[in-house]
């Protein structure tokens, strides 16, 4: 267009905008064509903002968000569900909670949708579903483990004349997989090709990871080579569903390659990438690389919210490196922070392999003072410790408590 001299006009330089957002081109070159946009002149657009933070989800740029929000509304336009939406998104992936709920409020002030736990209330006032609705009706029921109702959902949606469009079988594919069914999963994806639906960067993601959960780490890989062939730019969703799939094989090395790719294509590793090179090094009995890593996660060289304090917690659990947990539990509680089901069973079961009967009982007690109730694998911890010590009476009454709490034994 432009070596014919044909000057390209908002909606040209938007189709290019939402092109990049899809095959997820790094944020520089994204600026770029912004910047190629004012010097012809011209203004940006709803669209072109809404695009733009859009954009931002790949790497979870959070700051680079929340300027072009700023941007938008100096602009004189009024952000919508679009943009709100892509704003929650761009902070959930970033873990910026406190940021999270002050857009969730102003959505609220704003007069925006309910959210999708109100769906079935819309039903029963008579509100007539859209493709929307059932989507959102098919991820409740499925988050929920009730698989029978979310496909009885999925029948209504074609009977009610709609056609599952990719949002339906991407949630169909993640309920699926992070269930390890996956059976269902080549089914479900079978039947989305059969429709006519190309797939997808999230689509691939959620095979990915699907595969991955039910232990199909070559099919998780496959997977991801085909996105690639296919010319998608993986982002960070896409990095870290691989880097959950290479820590569930402890392929450590695979990790730290992704890493390093990573921070080529300008895509800041976050929490949960840390997380999962954390349970790689674990799973792979990398010790050195895992005391290596968590230096500078106690120096605070990697930002973290102390989500990886607790991941020290669970790995070291894991390897049952007893001085590395323990340093990182008290580091967890010299910061304050709130000590939930996992890292207390994390601590039980690295005492309890170590016949630490004393300290067990300290967690115990830190437990009940904290209201948190025991949960299955908090009996299994005690029951392999008493196991240990011989101690076959304490085994079979902690059975019973496990019957009598309304446990289910596994």
């Amino acid at each position: 267009m432009v070596a014919n001299g044909i000057q390209p006009a908002i909606v040209t330089y938007n189709v290019v905008l939402h092109v990049y957002f899809k095959i997820a081109v790094p944020w520089k070159d994204v600026l770029a064509l912004v910047d190629s946009m004012k010097n012809d002149g011209i203004p940006l657009d709803r669209y072109t903002y809404n695009t733009l933070i859009s954009c931002c989800r790949r790497g979870a740029l959070y700051k680079e968000a929340a300027k072009v929000f700023d941007e938008m509304r100096a602009a004189g336009f009024e952000p919508d569900k679009v943009t709100f939406n892509s704003l929650l998104d761009v902070y959930g992936k970033a873990r910026m909670h406190d940021e999270a709920i002050g857009v969730l409020k102003e959505m609220e002030l704003g007069g925006c949708p309910p959210s999708v736990g109100t769906c079935d209330e819309m039903l029963r006032n008579g509100c007539k579903p859209n493709l929307c609705t059932y989507n959102a009706l098919i991820k409740l029921h499925g988050v929920r483990g009730k698989f029978p109702e979310m496909m009885v959902v999925f029948d209504d949606l074609r009977s009610a004349g709609f056609v599952p469009d990719v949002v339906t079988w991407n949630t169909l594919l993640a309920v699926f997989g992070q269930n390890g069914l996956d059976s269902e999963v080549s089914g479900v994806f079978k039947e989305m090709k059969k429709s006519g639906y190309v797939p997808e960067r999230d689509t691939y993601v959620s095979l990915i990871s699907s595969y991955s959960r039910c232990g199909l780490f070559d099919q998780s890989m496959e997977i991801y080579k085909r996105m690639i062939e296919a010319g998608i730019y993986p982002d960070i969703s896409t990095y870290n569903a691989v880097l959950s799939a290479l820590a569930r094989g402890g392929c450590w090395e695979q990790a730290e390659k992704l890493f390093a790719e990573m921070e080529n294509l300008d895509c800041r590793p976050d929490e949960l990438s840390y997380s999962s090179l954390l349970h790689a090094y674990a799973n792979a009995k990398k010790l050195d690389k895992m005391k290596a890593l968590s230096e500078d996660i106690y120096a605070e060289k990697i930002e973290s919210h102390h989500g990886l304090v607790k991941t020290l917690v669970l790995v070291n659990s894991k390897v049952n490196n007893l001085s590395e947990t323990e340093k990182a539990f008290l580091e967890l509680r010299k910061r304050r922070c709130s000590l939930d089901i996992n890292v207390l069973n994390a601590m039980i079961s690295v005492y309890g392999k170590n016949r630490m009967v004393k300290k067990v009982e300290e967690i115990l007690s830190l437990m009940k003072g904290s209201c948190i109730n025991l949960s299955t694998a908090t009996y299994n911890s005690l029951m392999h410790m008493y196991s240990r010590l011989g101690d076959c009476e304490k085994c079979e009454n902690i059975l019973t408590e496990i019957k009598s709490s309304g446990a289910r034994p596994d």
